[in-house]
């Protein structure tokens, strides 16, 4: 690696400790696969999909794998912190790079408070002495007591990240093997204790399908996707792995085939173990109103006691240690934006111990206020679900960029058929943004110009600080101003998105027929994908770019 500047302050020289193996990347990426997505993930697909949910799950797994494929190569040609806003930025300068990485923070960021919500919600019913949730506009929630007490475990959260990833890393590898053993003894206990073959093809429910292709693809941002995102966090700890080029692809490809045959097979159990009465009229309600745990409710109502008690005390622990590994991803996001001049020089900074202590506290903040305008789970999954994916369609397109030009790195892991994989993936991402349903894509769309504003006025002071003093430096690599060449593709590529979206069938104005708005939205995305690598970096610049890196990264 490069050596860091000599007159640098001193917390700014240390870099990140390489302490993390291959099961504490691939418990990283499993622990956020494994969170609330299992606990409320199956009835919340049953509710759009009904037993064709099923399908849900099986498409979104081709989806995510195609995605992870590609992450593998990435991370391990690329093991740099912060990995999701680092990549795109080799690829196709400052600009991509800060959208990839602001897109990556908002999920990121989010993802805590929102498993601290759903671990509030689902045990609501059984903490007789407070409430901490209620029903409000049809939806669960955080009451006055709810907001006290998911503040006091977002700060158990940022405690842990600030002791150090070592402990970060020990801490999940204990909760994620008790997350996967619970699921995996709910799916084994429903299943043989009441399975209901008759629920799969139900005729009064509506067969099937009851909602058929349309309902398929609302699931996959409604909470199936959602359930599946996390698997790309191991990346975002690139910079403090062992043995990146072994590990990386291991980790990211293992996390997302358990997670995708779990989530398959818990939602097996789920249709099968409801009351075939309870879906008489449809899959609306297929559990009682008011009971916001649906497997603990199943059992509960099957008179297994013991399989509720794990169930409320998993409640606890699944979305407590995804939560808890968020408050450290996000804050590796956005370190790396700070170290390349997109947010301010302290997030940047990592102490003695090579922990981004101020990075962490602003994670810490952002969650608690968070919970403000979004006090419930239901209402961001989807929100969250679409900048996932918004997040993953720069993937495709930076590995296909670095491959032409840096052909010389070393990558100990390729994407098989990337001529298919790169472009298939990059068209999939855009459908779940556009599935998404216009109310959430234009709220993203408000997102990110928030966040261009930011950069624009940290782009603006910075060139003022170059002005009054020649060693400081504007936003970009080193002698790089912002990359304006990528808005050719990249502002036409969000603009279409959002066009798109309003125009079409899921909560848009409808002016595309169902059907035809998928050819129309696959057909958009192809071209960008065209086109977009015309604009990439030259070979020079991602040098120049990775130099940079490591001297960032010191």
């Amino acid at each position: 690696m490069a050596t860091a500047t000599a007159g640098a302050p001193p917390a700014e020289r240390r870099g990140f400790r390489r302490d993390v193996g291959l099961v504490g990347l691939t418990f990283t990426s499993l622990g956020c696969v494994i969170g609330s997505g299992w606990l409320l993930g199956a009835l919340s697909a049953a509710q759009k999909a009904g037993p064709a949910s099923l399908v849900s799950w099986v498409l979104a797994g081709f989806i995510v794998l195609a995605l992870g494929l590609v992450y593998a190569e990435l991370g391990a040609a690329y093991p740099v912190t912060g990995g999701l806003a680092q990549v795109p930025r080799l690829a196709f300068g400052p600009l991509a790079g800060f959208t990839s990485g602001w897109v990556a923070w908002l999920g990121s960021v989010t993802l805590a408070p929102i498993e601290v919500e759903a671990a509030l919600q689902y045990l609501t019913p059984k903490v007789s002495w407070v409430q901490l949730t209620h029903g409000s506009a049809g939806s669960v929630v955080l009451t006055t007591p709810g907001y006290a007490v998911a503040a006091v475990l977002m700060l158990l959260f940022t405690i842990v990240n600030v002791l150090g990833v070592r402990r970060l890393s020990e801490s999940n590898t204990i909760a994620v093997v008790w997350k996967t053993a619970i699921p995996v003894l709910t799916v084994a206990t429903l299943l043989v204790v009441s399975f209901h073959g008759s629920n799969f093809t139900n005729g009064a429910a509506g067969g099937f399908a009851p909602f058929g292709a349309k309902g398929i693809l609302a699931a996959l941002p409604a909470g199936v996707v959602f359930a599946l995102t996390g698997f790309e966090q191991a990346v975002q700890l690139g910079g403090e792995s062992r043995n990146p080029g072994r590990d990386m692809p291991r980790a990211v490809v293992g996390s997302v085939l358990i997670g995708v045959a779990l989530y398959f097979l818990l939602e097996v159990a789920f249709l099968g173990a409801i009351s075939p009465s309870a879906i008489l009229h449809g899959w609306a309600d297929p559990i009682p109103k008011g009971d916001f745990g649906p497997f603990a409710t199943l059992a509960t109502g099957l008179g297994l006691g013991w399989l509720a008690v794990l169930l409320y005390t998993d409640a606890v622990i699944s979305p407590g240690g995804t939560g808890l590994v968020y408050v450290g991803t996000s804050s590796r996001a956005s370190y790396a934006l700070a170290r390349h001049g997109s947010l301010p020089a302290a997030f940047g900074r990592v102490d003695r111990r090579g922990v981004p202590v101020v990075s962490i506290g602003l994670s810490f903040v952002v969650g608690l206020v968070m919970f403000l305008p979004f006090p419930g789970w239901q209402q961001l999954v989807t929100f969250i679900s679409s900048a996932s994916a918004l997040m993953f369609s720069f993937a495709p397109l930076a590995l296909v960029a670095l491959r032409r030009n840096d052909p010389g790195r070393e990558r100990p892991y390729r994407t098989p058929v990337v001529r298919v994989l790169a472009p298939a993936s990059f068209a999939a991402a855009a459908l779940i943004v556009y599935w998404s349903g216009w109310n959430v894509v234009w709220k993203l769309m408000v997102a990110l110009l928030l966040g261009y504003g930011l950069l624009a006025v940290a782009h603006i002071r910075s060139r003022r600080a170059v002005a009054g003093d020649p060693e400081a430096q504007a936003p970009g690599m080193p002698g790089e101003p912002v990359d304006w060449r990528s808005l050719l593709w990249l502002g036409p590529y969000l603009v279409g998105l959002t066009v798109l979206s309003a125009l079409g069938q899921f909560d848009g104005a409808k002016v595309l027929p169902f059907g035809v708005d998928m050819v129309v939205v696959i057909g958009f995305a192809l071209v960008i994908f065209a086109v977009a690598p015309r604009f990439a970096a030259p070979p020079e610049r991602v040098r120049r770019a990775l130099t940079a890196f490591d001297a960032a990264d010191e």
